[in-house]
């Protein structure tokens, strides 16, 4: 069977946690990943994690981040990458800049608003604006997992925009009716949310069946 990869992207926007549990379950799923890790979301990483994202050390500095937790505790998860590519950002020459690329579609998580704004005006600056172009023109799946508040009107009419070309929009806002009792729980949600966008299954969270206080932590 021939590869075929989903694209994951991941912009300057805080919320490298949602990106990492979002690649932890698509392994887990069994799942091809293409990886596009913008120049911007480096400095996030950085910041947040502590991990410098290299090109030339992207599998150890990949290891390293997608073992973390959310609560930045090193060695919380096992993880195989054997399935990952890696594409640099700024090579526009990239499998993923081509529609003739197969892929299943693609996530951009976080999503930032510069990256939305570039994806809707169609500016392809990088490849991670050009693979979701592609994704578009191709009627593929595009999910765009928007991490940003207050959000102003112009960016509201690019995620409508957005919206008309096919793409679905998930705000990374977590919910608490699952009962979450950890800052992964609440990324969990988020990631899982993207993935049910996507129609990848997996286990993130506990769904709602109905019944009131379902999510009641045991201690009251």
């Amino acid at each position: 069977m021939p590869r075929t990869p989903w694209i994951v992207g991941v912009s300057g926007a805080s919320g490298t946690p949602y990106a990492a549990a979002v690649l932890r379950a698509l392994l887990d799923a069994g799942e091809s990943v293409d990886l596009v890790v913008s120049r911007a979301s480096r400095l996030t990483l950085l910041d947040e994690t502590g991990i410098s994202f290299r090109d030339a050390h992207w599998q150890s500095d990949l290891r390293e981040w997608l073992s973390r937790g959310a609560d930045g505790k090193p060695d919380t998860f096992s993880v195989d990458i054997d399935a990952v590519r890696h594409w640099s950002a700024g090579d526009l020459a990239a499998g993923p800049s081509s529609g003739s690329y197969r892929t299943k579609g693609m996530l951009i998580v976080p999503a930032s608003t510069a990256s939305v704004a570039g994806v809707a005006l169609g500016l392809s600056k990088d490849l991670l604006q050009r693979a979701a172009s592609v994704t578009l023109k191709e009627d593929r799946k595009l999910i765009v997992a928007v991490r940003e508040t207050p959000l102003n009107g112009q960016t509201l009419r690019h995620l409508v925009t957005l919206d008309d070309a096919g793409a679905t929009v998930v705000p990374a806002s977590p919910a608490f009716y699952a009962g979450a009792t950890h800052i992964q729980d609440l990324v969990d949600f988020v990631a899982g949310r993207v993935l049910d966008a996507a129609g990848v299954p997996h286990g993130l969270y506990r769904r709602w069946q109905g019944e009131l206080g379902g999510g009641a932590h045991p201690d009251g």
